[in-house]
């Protein structure tokens, strides 16, 4: 019987659910707290040169006290299209254009708009818990196919599944864990 090595096998599931993880811790502290935090600004897309691109690479955000930030712009014809995708992003957020920075009040976060937060930090949620489960499904049907390929024996395969399973599961508790910090963070509790 031809060898299936576990051990390259697990360390990779493990790798791709941790970047799941990632991936949501990522996004929720892209969601506003009342703080300012660069963070916020990172899922904002500007539409120039005749592409998408991230903020990110326009221009620098800081946070220069706790209820601002400020973005300022390395060229300014760019300035317009930032104050616009930054407007339509959906964050609450008004820009103030001062030349090539723009100064962002943090506005204090109403019962409504932390609902909303709350429900979009779920949503997040689900997502990275969706990718868990699609890890999941890669390493059961690789387990499947090297069964059939002679590989691993039934035995092995079920306790591989089992240890996959295993995986998620622990992949999903630390989802749920992180999930509920943030709602915690943005209710102020």
């Amino acid at each position: 019987m031809a060898e299936f090595d576990a051990g390259p096998f697990k360390a990779d599931l493990e790798r791709r659910t941790a970047g799941a993880i990632e991936a949501l811790k990522h996004d929720l502290s892209s969601l506003r707290t009342g703080r300012a935090n660069t963070g916020m600004l990172d899922p904002v897309q500007v539409e120039v040169y005749g592409s998408m691109m991230p903020l990110n690479q326009l221009a620098t955000v800081t946070a220069p006290e706790p209820r601002m930030l400020t973005v300022s712009v390395w060229d300014r014809s760019n300035v317009t299209p930032v104050e616009k995708a930054i407007r339509s992003a959906g964050l609450g957020l008004n820009p103030i254009t001062d030349g090539q920075t723009l100064r962002l009040p943090i506005p204090d976060m109403t019962e409504d708009r932390r609902k909303e937060m709350v429900k979009l930090a779920g949503s997040y949620a689900e997502k990275a818990k969706i990718a868990a489960r699609n890890v999941r499904r890669d390493g059961m049907e690789a387990l499947k196919a090297a069964e059939k390929k002679g590989k691993i024996s039934q035995d092995e395969q079920k306790r591989l599944e089992a240890e996959v399973q295993k995986i998620t599961d622990k992949a999903v508790t630390d989802i749920d864990a992180a999930a509920s910090a943030k709602e915690k963070e943005i209710l102020g509790k």
